[in-house]
């Protein structure tokens, strides 16, 4: 089924004001939500939101990209303003990549750039021959297990699952004022600003009697069952086609994420022979929500010399050469 579009506003930013309309797919256990921004036949650009977000996080830095181009950021299931999986579901990677092929599939979508932050990655490794271009926000894409933990998260995943699904009757939304859950926000999100904290709020809560609770699906603080190790990570990193630029931040996520020896000089090595575009930007993990000015002409440059008809040209070139 094709997602409608509907109620059109304005989202304001210090800058300028660009319309965005709702977008909404009916899906098998409910619907997918998000935001879309540009003309239906402007450059498609798919925005995935990091780990407990929503397409919020990117109403700041959209409006600073070139006005021609299509933008359809989504809110994850159990995020924001999607429905939450059914009952006994577990989030894994794997259902996130699944969810996004369901989205381009009902966009009629066959190739798209991707915007991440800390997701994309899987699922241009997994469909390498829809993506053109993809930009990692503070992420080094592919963030490996060992695997004597990889079994450990297994066992706690699953058995968190459960213990979760025993206790239906004990389960009660906590109402709160919206000042304590913008401090609750803050508090798991420490890189928020005011304003970029009252931006996630949007989606991230609905107004009930008494208060605020929280649009999100607590599963998703359960462990995740499904990990890779070093050697998954970099045979998935080889299946990844398209240009890739990563954005790390000097105080984002890997100042307090801190992967195994090794591991990190093992990443970036693949990345590097894989000629992705590595840049070190001044600021946190949120930054591109916070701050972004900072990186918007960035991420347009690097999307601007990889775009589709300039990649077509070039190949085009190159074969006429050959002959």
């Amino acid at each position: 089924m094709l997602p409608a579009f509907t109620s059109l506003r304005h989202f304001a930013t210090n800058t300028m004001r660009r319309a965005v309309s709702e977008f909404r797919m009916t899906v098998q256990w409910g619907e997918m939500r998000g935001q879309v921004w540009g003309p239906s036949n402007g450059r498609p650009v798919l925005c995935l939101h990091g780990w407990a977000d929503n397409c919020g996080t990117f109403n700041t830095l959209i409006p600073l990209f070139p006005k021609d181009w299509r933008f359809v950021a989504i809110d994850f299931p159990g995020h924001g303003l999607s429905s939450h999986r059914p009952d006994g579901c577990f989030y894994t990677f794997p259902l996130y990549v699944a969810d996004v092929r369901r989205v381009v599939e009902a966009l009629q979508w066959k190739r798209f750039s991707i915007i991440g932050h800390s997701m994309g990655e899987s699922f241009s490794a997994l469909y390498p021959e829809m993506v053109d271009a993809v930009v990692l926000l503070d992420t080094y894409g592919f963030l490996p297990t060992q695997v004597t933990d990889m079994f450990k998260n297994m066992r706690k995943g699953i058995n968190d699952q459960i213990q979760y699904d025993n206790k239906t009757e004990e389960r009660k939304e906590r109402v709160y004022t919206y000042e304590k859950a913008k401090e609750r926000l803050k508090a798991a999100n420490p890189s928020l600003s005011d304003q970029s904290a009252d931006i996630l709020l949007e989606r991230a809560v609905r107004e009930v009697e008494g208060g605020f609770v929280f649009t999100r699906d607590f599963r998703i603080n359960l462990k995740n069952i499904v990990n890779n190790n070093m050697e998954q990570c970099l045979h998935m990193m080889s299946l990844v086609k398209a240009p890739v630029m990563i954005l790390l931040a000097k105080d984002g996520l890997f100042k307090t994420f801190i992967l195994p020896d090794g591991y990190v000089d093992m990443i970036l090595k693949s990345w590097t022979d894989q000629k992705a575009t590595i840049v070190d930007v001044e600021g946190d993990h949120h930054i591109h929500l916070n701050k972004p000015e900072s990186v918007a002409s960035i991420i347009t440059d690097f999307l601007q010399s990889h775009s589709p008809d300039k990649t077509e040209s070039e190949s085009n070139n190159n074969q006429s050469s050959k002959l």
